[in-house]
């Protein structure tokens, strides 16, 4: 099973920024029947974090006979889902959930997890055969919803401790030391990532964004060009250690989901590495974010999509996957890069207006009827899983 990120869709609403117009810093969501404004830095990041989720799965299947495909997929797992961790974080909030905001908990993770769920084990029973429906056990890309979910649920509880980084990061790095704590309902990944939705709520907290919004252009340059330092210094890492990197398994690692025994290293030191990789996600988290643009570009439009993108694009890989089509001297670099440009096509196809709105019924159905009626009807929702993602 290949592994990604988290997704936003087109119930976001709001005023467009001009290209030419100053970043201004994201308001509070929270306000019933009033949709906040949008920030270009954080549409741009969303889109371009889950095209990373596209590519990721559409050279996953070339890894197994490339050391090209295998590295640009260690890189691209060392920080997407980390990113949409942060993402996440940062638009969520720690007070007491309101009737609204636990509605929405139901029509943006419950019930898209449930339909997405459904449709993909009547999928997989029909191509793979003896499939049984287990909401207990995310198929591929649902696990994030989960994730989202937990990561909601116990954000208030977190917010009123001291250090809640520290005890996020200690809970990541010591659930791996425990083979009781699996997949079911994606519990293992979401509390070892739960430490970067924690860095992400502590940076609105800080206000640091607020501040990267109003840099002198000076001050951008050079902290850009640091940054791309830095993922030049892991592009670099990865091409020229991939042999030992794929004998330690390292892009098993960066799934977040496998005890330390079950990654084959169940030394006491195990646990350091896990510290190791999250602090390397959270450098170049930090990273990706500063060279994000944070004025509008061409695909700022395409960051209320992103929902659409991350559910969907599954469907269209989900045959050439299966077709065995990338084995072999399909392997060969030209290849791998004949399918980052597929999975760019797929993700700015899926990202078109005209898609969202014709996926509507499936991606935000109607459940009105699911509700008491003393439950307010919420006015324009402000995120979905990728915005608070």
């Amino acid at each position: 099973m290949s592994r990604d990120a988290g997704p936003r869709t087109s119930r976001d609403t709001g005023p467009r920024t001009s290209k030419d117009a100053a970043p201004t810093a994201p308001t509070t969501p929270l306000e019933p029947g009033r949709a906040p404004r949008r920030i270009p830095m954080w549409d741009t990041a969303r889109f371009v974090a889950v095209t990373l989720v596209v590519i990721g799965h559409a050279i996953q299947r070339q890894t197994a006979g490339s050391e090209h495909a295998l590295a640009l997929y260690t890189f691209i797992y060392a920080f997407h889902m980390p990113a949409f961790g942060v993402i996440s974080g940062y638009f969520s909030s720690a007070d007491t959930p309101s009737a609204q905001r636990m509605r929405r908990t139901f029509t943006d993770i419950v019930v898209p997890y449930i339909v997405m769920q459904t449709i993909w084990t009547v999928v997989q029973a029909v191509v793979e055969g003896g499939k049984e429906f287990n909401p207990t056990q995310p198929t591929w890309t649902l696990w994030f919803l989960l994730a989202l979910g937990i990561f909601r649920l116990v954000l208030p509880y977190l917010a009123i401790l001291r250090w809640p980084l520290f005890w996020a990061v200690v809970l990541s790095v010591g659930v791996g030391y425990s083979d009781n704590v699996d997949s079911t309902f994606s519990l293992g990944r979401a509390i070892s990532l739960l430490p970067f939705f924690l860095v992400g709520w502590q940076l609105k907290q800080w206000g640091l964004f607020d501040r990267w919004y109003e840099a002198s252009r000076r001050t951008v340059v050079r902290v850009r060009i640091a940054a791309g330092v830095v993922f030049a210094a892991w592009a670099a890492a990865c091409l020229l250690f991939i042999p030992q990197f794929a004998e330690f398994d390292l892009h098993h690692w960066f799934f977040y989901d496998d005890s330390y025994a079950g990654l084959g290293e169940d030394a006491w030191w195990a646990g350091g590495v896990r510290l190791g990789l999250v602090l390397l996600a959270g450098v170049l988290t930090a990273s990706f974010l500063l060279l994000v643009p944070r004025r509008t570009v061409w695909i700022t439009r395409f960051g209320a999509a992103t929902m659409s993108v991350y559910l969907l694009h599954t469907f269209v890989l989900y045959p050439i996957r299966e077709s065995g089509v990338l084995a072999g001297e399909h392997s060969a670099w030209p290849y791998v890069l004949l399918m980052v440009a597929v999975a760019c096509a797929v993700s700015l196809f899926l990202a078109q207006p005209f898609v969202r709105r014709a996926m509507r019924w499936l991606l935000e159905p109607k459940v009105d009827w699911l509700f008491r009626r003393d439950v307010a009807t919420p006015g324009p929702t402000p995120r979905r899983p990728g915005g608070t993602a």
